[in-house]
């Protein structure tokens, strides 16, 4: 690709500053080259390089006032703020009419956090500026830091209208749309930005993104195929396209797209994961365990990969398989409750109960608090025979999902069990309150106790 006519006279000008470095030679530039020359080592992070043609350009333009808003920014930058508002006003006073000074007292009130103020000054900016585009999308920012996101979004959009490339503002009405949940509204405007810009992959893909938001799935392909036919090489488009295709059960079409993305880059963890799964739904099973297997190798630390590996020989009911790989998981991370949970459900699978309880225990114990949890722990310590332990879970759980008819009965049962009568009969009153439809749950749970002439009568006075 050539380069334009600027790009060639600043890679000039940057080579003529830099050999004048080596050389100690001092050439001329006039004071454009010198902005050009200090903005190009500011965006590129080499301060002393900036410093050094900022000093040379003062002793040779020591009256260009673009120089010294330049001198401003790198005031800013290193967070000087009363020198640089005190050089700015000095600007003032011989140039008032100067958008680019508005533009930096704006970015001093900005760093401050006095973003009304800031607002204020860049609307005056407005008035003066050729180039409102970018003014609007500075307002813009200013409202976002404000957290006025209605605002925001309002600055964004006018500065679409003045420019539609200017794809950091439309990334940033896209996120305005998101934060306010306006999907519908946002599906809108893309559309209708869509209609006067219908090369910009860049708006398709966005557009794809809310018809996924909103589930419609078939919108979505079709938008993402959009920004691939635009861009062949647009990388998340297509990823968000075989995810869209997913969500369609259209598995093959989603290997196929991810594949294109492993063409376009180095496979990621995700990628591979992705793809795993979709070999998994077409049923081949040898693919699945392949792309699975990848996963892990790509990003060991990614619990997803493990986690798809050992639910997949779960399924498979090679539950030995399955507990090699959720030990190698937990080998890798053993404060993880995903693992610790696996590895109870396995080992119970294997009528291994007292690893199994070790298992709802470490999950409990590493920030497992769901409700399954708990009930699977308290099944596997009643089948140990530890009943006032299983009581102790229960009455934990109880705390965090109160009026849980699940929960009541088995605590009523298990408190029959320790023959601690009065509080089965107060747990089985509670349990029958909340759910008397599935009373049949006690039955299943505790037989023995079920036939108890005083647990019958409970049921009997509920029935009627």
């Amino acid at each position: 690709m050539r380069m334009s006519h600027d790009e060639e006279e600043n890679n000039f000008s940057l080579s003529k500053f830099e050999s004048m470095l080596k050389t100690n030679k001092v050439f001329f530039f006039d004071s454009e080259e010198f902005e050009e020359i200090i903005l190009h080592y500011m965006d590129t992070g080499r301060m002393n390089l900036a410093k050094k043609a900022l000093k040379l350009g003062l002793e040779q333009h020591p009256k260009s006032t673009g120089l010294k808003l330049v001198q401003v920014e790198t005031l800013i930058y290193e967070d000087k703020l009363d020198i640089a508002e005190k050089l700015l006003n000095e600007l003032y006073a011989i140039e008032p009419h100067n958008e680019e000074i508005y533009i930096q007292k704006a970015n001093i009130y900005s760093k401050r956090d006095q973003h009304e103020e800031a607002i204020e000054t860049l609307k005056i900016a407005l008035k003066y500026t050729d180039d409102a585009a970018d003014v609007y999308s500075m307002i813009g920012m200013e409202y976002l830091f404000n957290d006025e996101l209605e605002k925001a979004k309002e600055f964004f959009i006018r500065c679409l209208s003045e420019d539609t490339e200017d794809y950091s503002a439309l990334y940033n009405v896209v996120y305005c749309f998101d934060f306010l949940d306006q999907n519908g509204e946002a599906i809108i405007y893309l559309n209708s930005f869509i209609d006067k810009n219908p090369y910009s992959e860049v708006a398709w893909h966005q557009l794809g993104r809310q018809y996924y938001a909103v589930k419609n799935f078939e919108k979505a392909v079709w938008a993402f195929d959009y920004a691939t036919l635009i861009d062949e090489t647009f990388l998340g488009a297509y990823l968000e396209k075989a995810k869209a295709l997913e969500k369609l059960k259209k598995y093959e079409e989603a290997i196929a797209c991810y594949a294109i993305t492993m063409e376009l880059d180095d496979a990621t963890s995700f990628v591979f994961l992705r793809v795993g799964k979709c070999y998994e739904k077409i049923d081949n099973i040898e693919f699945a365990l392949q792309y699975y297997l990848k996963t892990v190798h790509e990003d060991p630390l990614l619990d997803k990969g493990w986690i798809a590996i050992t639910d997949f020989y779960i399924r498979q009911k090679n539950y030995q398989k399955a507990l090699y790989y959720v030990n190698k998981a937990i080998g890798i991370d053993g404060e993880n409750n995903m693992y610790w949970k696996r590895f109870g459900a396995i080992n119970q699978a294997l009528n291994l109960h007292e690893e199994a309880e070790l298992g709802y225990r470490k999950a409990f114990e590493t920030g497992d608090i769901n409700l399954d949890t708990f009930v699977l722990w308290s099944d596997t310590l009643q089948f140990l025979g530890e009943y006032d332990s299983a009581i102790e879970i229960l009455l934990q759980s109880s705390e965090l999902f109160p009026d849980n008819y699940e929960i009541e009965y088995r605590l009523a049962g298990l408190n029959y069990m320790v023959k601690q009568v009065k509080k089965g009969n107060f747990h089985l009153n509670n349990a029958l309150r909340l759910n008397f439809a599935n009373h049949t749950f006690f039955k299943e749970n505790f037989p023995t106790i079920w036939e108890k002439k005083s647990v019958q009568n409970q049921i009997i006075k509920y029935r009627e």
